[in-house]
């Protein structure tokens, strides 16, 4: 890989209506390393999470997976190829079981979709455990997904989106609407997953508290740009990022 980066943002912009939602930003993340990007509402963060999965097309700029050009590819083809996707609000199957959600991801990554409603209580049982004794999830397999807490609907999230083995994995608020207690499980999840898979981590977060102590790099956006990027030490005494977004935060 080019310079040791798993992936490259290289003038990526987006114009809604005239609007520049993400305008001209760069940014590249080395494999191993766990980077996030924050900003205000509105900021552009989602946009540009949208953009480098393939779920918006951009205006102009690249994105670049290990060296390879993806730019513009369908969402299913960009996670076939190693980047994971978690999103605001839970992206689970409410009705089924914490279990059949993740062999049910298992299924689908592997190309055995169609076969899901018919023997496939069989298939993938051993690796759908693994899973989720990695999330945490083993002793709730049975229950039904949307009955359980936010923050373990978040975890099947996360089950869901390791299910297709990616190389990255682009977290989006993975702690919006969790109790503090629910938090900080999941920080020390993430943690140890990117520890135990080697796994890339990029999210975006508003709880500062979450991302001062696991990012490795941090990206300010405001108004659709990257105004400032470095380690959290740098961030923390960069005094336009204190006044766009980070307040009283020592």
């Amino acid at each position: 890989m080019e310079g040791g980066n798993l992936l490259e943002v290289r003038g990526l912009s987006k114009i809604f209506d005239g609007f520049a939602a993400v305008s001209e930003v760069t940014l590249a993340i080395a494999a191993g390393e766990i980077a996030a990007v924050i900003g205000p509402n509105g900021a552009g963060k989602s946009t540009l999470f949208n953009l480098i999965t393939g779920h918006v097309r951009p205006t102009s700029g690249q994105v670049l997976l290990g060296g390879r050009d993806i730019t513009g590819m369908p969402p299913h083809r960009i996670s076939g190829i190693g980047i994971g996707r978690s999103f605001q609000r839970a992206n689970i199957f409410s009705r089924l079981t914490v279990f059949e959600n993740v062999q049910a991801a298992l299924l689908s990554h592997r190309g055995c979709g169609r076969d899901f409603w018919s023997r496939s209580e069989t298939f993938y049982r051993e690796e759908a455990r693994a899973l989720l004794d990695s999330t945490g999830l083993l002793g709730q397999a049975q229950a039904i997904a949307g009955t359980l807490s936010y923050g373990n609907q978040k975890q099947i999230e996360l089950g869901i989106a390791l299910a297709g083995d990616p190389k990255i994995l682009l977290l989006d608020e993975p702690t919006a609407g969790m109790s503090a207690a629910e938090t900080r499980e999941t920080l020390a999840l993430l943690k140890r997953i990117a520890r135990e898979r080697s796994l890339t981590l990029l999210f975006t977060e508003h709880d500062m508290e979450f991302v001062f102590s696991i990012a490795q790099k941090i990206a300010v956006m405001h108004q659709g740009r990257i105004v400032v990027e470095g380690s959290p030490a740098t961030i923390r005494a960069d005094a336009e990022v204190r006044r766009i977004y980070l307040g009283s935060v020592q």
